[in-house]
């Protein structure tokens, strides 16, 4: 939680957000393990604040200033995005960076296997999801100026490059298994085929506000992670959430009995992705999900990190924790060795 002056906030909102009054109140989001998001109330109308957690932070995290930029950048597109308002300097009344956006008014879905939908209402959401992301991957990112919001160069071997450097800086034990997936990854890495587009970087179900009364995904969320890469980064990684378990503090699809629940396979998830775009069905399919594997599990391994030094949003039990990275990291090397 952030520590700040009311009337100092206030007056920063008056002067940068057109239209802001006075600020009646300021109420966190509970959700979340990266940048903390508030509620701002005034008046009538109601906005978002997201901002760098308080605290020592890694190199690169925590990113809201790109959050902003691929936002208001996709704004003109029919990637739906919430509107955005305003982008802070460094130096603010809550001590750390903060953009300020729309609040909208929709569903979100914390279970990938929507207990709560009929079969029909679960096929149609999962359409929609697979439908907005062929329309973010179709987006030219030089026509909405974001042609340098990625550095050139194979898109994977940069990323394993960044997020094994994350993992080690926020390493507190050995993991054997971590260790095997980062060599497993450099040695198995994939060539550079040229695929380039916006890629959101933590795309799953619970990423995305649906409309309250339709399957209709109304605003793609947390973008932290967004940068220019490789579509099937995207791809793999939401596929790679329907292999985790369907227990814990895991959100995923397994041991689900998908055709029962009208829930698309991963090949026909992929299959219309594919046809959408027009392009084919990906190879080295398995590379994508290991890597996205460990991906995941480093960053959850930077969550465990700041919850041991103070710093978590919303710190959870974090022996709990050390155990899904385990987990993780077990599931990806039985995945990588078939």
């Amino acid at each position: 939680m952030h520590k700040y002056n009311h009337g100092e906030l206030e007056t920063h909102l008056q002067t940068h957000v057109e239209g802001f009054g006075t600020l009646d109140a300021i109420d966190k989001f509970g959700d979340g393990q990266s940048n903390p998001t508030y509620k701002l109330t005034s008046g009538t109308r109601s906005f978002v604040l997201r901002a760098k957690p308080p605290g020592k932070l890694l190199k690169s995290a925590h990113a809201v200033d790109r959050e902003f930029r691929v936002m208001n950048a996709l704004g003109a597109t029919d990637v739906p995005v919430p509107h955005m308002y305003h982008l802070s300097g460094e130096e603010t009344p809550l001590g750390t960076q903060f953009v300020v956006m729309e609040m909208m008014e929709g569903r979100i879905f914390w279970d990938p296997a929507l207990p709560e939908m009929s079969n029909e209402q679960r096929s149609a959401i999962y359409d929609q999801m697979n439908l907005t992301l062929a329309r973010l991957h179709s987006v030219d990112p030089v026509a909405v100026g974001l042609e340098d919001y990625g550095k050139p160069g194979n898109y994977f071997a940069r990323q394993l490059g960044r997020w094994s450097g994350q993992y080690k800086a926020s390493e507190t034990e050995p993991l054997p298994d971590a260790d095997w997936l980062i060599d497993w990854l450099e040695k198995n890495m994939v060539e550079d085929d040229g695929a380039v587009s916006i890629v959101h970087g933590d795309y799953r179900i619970d990423n995305m506000m649906f409309a309250p009364d339709r399957p209709e995904v109304i605003a793609l969320l947390d973008w932290e992670l967004s940068t220019l890469g490789h579509p099937l980064a995207d791809l793999a990684y939401q596929c790679m959430h329907w292999r985790l378990p369907h227990e814990g503090s895991f959100r995923g699809l397994g041991g689900v009995d998908r055709a029962a629940h009208g829930l698309p396979s991963e090949a026909e998830y992929v299959a219309l992705y594919c046809q959408r775009r027009g392009i084919n069905p990906p190879e080295n399919w398995t590379f994508y999900l290991v890597f996205s594997f460990f991906r995941l599990l480093a960053i959850l391994q930077g969550v465990l990190k700041r919850g041991l030094d103070g710093n978590a949003s919303n710190p959870r039990d974090l022996g709990q924790m050390r155990a899904v990275i385990e987990v993780m990291a077990t599931e990806a090397r039985a995945l990588a060795e078939g």
